[in-house]
């Protein structure tokens, strides 16, 4: 009997670099509203709403050329690969930002940081404490471990439950 299964890796780069595509314009339209250094609640939401889409569509285009079989291991390399090429791109796009399209990236967040937690009553001083244990995580280098290592958790578990619900197994 020939196997003719499709690779998984093929679904995880076509998807990744459509969510990576996407996440970009989406960024950049949070840019054009000066909105890019904020986050918050709703930029969370639609980021992972977003990768969650392109990881269940990506899992689903597997099933159906796969003949309409996919295990859950399966489902996972495909969700995980997803969410990894599309936070390699993000990561890219991130330092490219924060490096040369706004240079003064970080000291906007810093000061809406600021901002926030005055308004959530912490003190200058306690302010200032966080902001200063906060600034070795600020380095390139740690955004980009921390962004690459967010995107093969969060791909996991944003995962994890398509892959057991989309699941079907050959029957030998």
């Amino acid at each position: 009997m020939e196997e003719n299964t499709p690779k998984t890796g093929k679904y995880a780069l076509k998807y990744g670099l459509m969510l990576g595509g996407i996440s970009i314009a989406f960024v950049l339209m949070l840019f054009s509203l000066d909105m890019h250094y904020q986050g918050g609640a709703m930029v969370f939401l639609i980021s992972v709403l977003l990768s969650l889409a392109f990881i269940i569509i990506g899992m689903v285009q597997f099933k159906k050329d796969n003949g309409g079989f996919i295990s859950v291991g399966q489902a996972l390399k495909v969700g995980v690969g997803i969410s990894l090429i599309g936070g390699i791109i993000g990561v890219i796009f991130n330092q490219i930002l924060a490096g040369v399209i706004d240079p003064d990236f970080m000291a906007k967040a810093t000061e809406y940081q600021k901002g926030m937690l005055l308004e959530s009553g912490l003190s200058m001083e306690q302010i200032e404490a966080n902001i200063e244990m906060s600034k070795p995580f600020q380095t390139p280098v740690m955004q980009i471990l921390f962004g690459l290592l967010y995107s093969i958790v969060a791909g996991f578990l944003l995962s994890l439950i398509p892959a057991f619900l989309i699941k079907k197994q050959e029957t030998i």
